[in-house]
């Protein structure tokens, strides 16, 4: 894992279009602004997982497990 250290409103840049600023800390929490294009989706890890566990689960349903 790559660790950088940044300032409120520092930024990174991930790739040619992708930045993430520094936009304010507070106690524990870091408060993050995200640039990127639309077609990149951006998702808190705990949300991202939980779509992922949904895709899984779904992909496994049978046709005759949907109401229909």
């Amino acid at each position: 894992m790559l660790v950088l250290t940044r300032k409120v409103h520092q930024s990174i840049v991930i790739g040619d279009d992708i930045e993430v600023v520094v936009l304010e800390v507070r106690g524990e929490q870091v408060r993050l602004g995200i640039n990127a294009p639309k077609t990149v989706a951006v998702h808190r890890k705990e949300i991202f997982e939980q779509i992922q566990h949904e895709n899984v689960a779904a992909s496994e349903s049978r046709p005759e497990d949907v109401p229909g």
